[in-house]
Formats: C-alpha cells, structure tokens, sequence
C-alpha cells in the first residue's frame, strides 16, 4: 500500500462504520463510538461494547456489511470484586483491510490516499462484559474468522472464560494435564513465587510446599 490514510479519511470510515452499527443494534445494549489513538498520528478506531447475546449478530454484521477481515486478537479479564454485570470481560481486536486472494505471480498496489468506502483500513476494539459467576460465556466467533481459533483456545486456557460453539477447544499454553478448573489468570489463583529448581519441576504449582504459602508471585 503505498504512502499512508490521511486523518480525514480514518475519521470518515470510523464515523460511517459507527453510524451502520448505532443504526442496526440501535435500543439492544451495544453501543459504539469513534476513538482516536493517543500516539501522533491520532488515526480513528471503532470501540463497540457489545453484550454476550448480541454478540454473534455483532460479529456478523461487522463482517458482511462492514467487510471487517481479520481477527487479530483476543484477550479476557477476571474482575471478582467487579460489579454483578462485569465479573468477567472478553476483548477482541479486530481488522478490515483492503486485501483479497490473488491469482498467483500478481499483485495488487493500493495508494491509501485514494482508498474510499469500505476499502479504507479500519480497526474495531470490541469488548463485551460478562455477568459475576462461575462459567463466564461467550459465542464464539471461530466460523466467522479463522484468526479467532487460536485466540479464543488461549483466552479460555489463560482466563477459563468458555467460547460457546468452538470447535475443538483445548489448553494451549498450560500443559494438557492440568486440573479442570485451573487457569492461571483468574484472581483467585495466588501463584507463588519458586526456586529456579522447583520453577522447572513444578510449573504450574499444583505440589508447591507448606512452606511456600502466602508467598505471591
């Protein structure tokens, strides 16, 4: 892509992305705003603060009506002394860019200042609040977006926030043998610091010693 979008441009796509999404889920409980990076350039973004029933029409209108293609990352937060209505968050990070599959040995050259409509790179920040309780849930986004399969089997790994309708979810980054309910960044779970010995031969913490307790990592 040659050169760069200008500020008017990203201000234009933001406010036309927002003003489809205000419009479609309009009286639902998601709502979306125009935000602005805080580093010099300023470019706009999307933040959309969707709810775990409405989530999955969300995702879907983003990408059939708004042409976002990427699904860059996901990340979750345990909040036990949040409020009942957020004990849990899931946020993604998501892209529309102006790529398309291309015939082999071809190229396609982009000048940014000439992007217009849905072909101007946009980002979206999403982020949906989950109700205080044991099994925080979500509807997973795998179908929509193969960039979401990973991200969401390490969120569920990491924080143990469930994405309903994933397809072949299993640990990631914690060995496959970890206890059910384990995931380690979940606030309950006081991690307690080790020896560089002890580090390697018990990872995870499931044997650590009497006298290791109350010692926080």
């Amino acid at each position: 892509m040659g050169m760069k979008v200008t500020l008017e441009q990203s201000n234009s796509a933001a406010e036309s992305c927002v003003a489809a999404l205000n419009e479609r889920f309009s009286g639902s409980g998601v709502e979306s705003t125009v935000e602005h990076h805080s580093n010099a350039f300023k470019m706009a973004f999307v933040r959309i603060d969707a709810t775990p029933q409405h989530w999955l029409a969300v995702a879907k209108f983003m990408k059939f009506d708004l042409s976002v293609n990427y699904c860059s990352m996901v990340t979750g937060t345990h909040y036990p002394d949040g409020p009942a209505e957020r004990g849990w968050e899931v946020a993604y990070h998501m892209m529309r860019m102006p790529v398309s599959n291309v015939v082999p040995h071809t190229n396609t050259t982009h000048i940014a200042e000439n992007l217009s409509g849905d072909d101007i790179p946009m980002e979206f920040e999403v982020r949906i609040a989950i109700e205080q309780g044991d099994s925080p849930t979500v509807p997973s986004i795998q179908s929509l977006w193969v960039g979401a399969d990973w991200n969401e089997k390490e969120t569920w790994d990491l924080v143990g926030i469930n994405f309903e309708g994933h397809k072949n979810m299993h640990r990631v980054l914690n060995p496959h043998d970890s206890p059910d309910e384990f995931h380690p960044l979940q606030k309950q779970h006081k991690l307690r610091y080790h020896g560089h010995n002890e580090m390697y031969d018990d990872a995870q913490g499931f044997g650590r010693k009497p006298a290791d307790e109350g010692r926080n990592k």
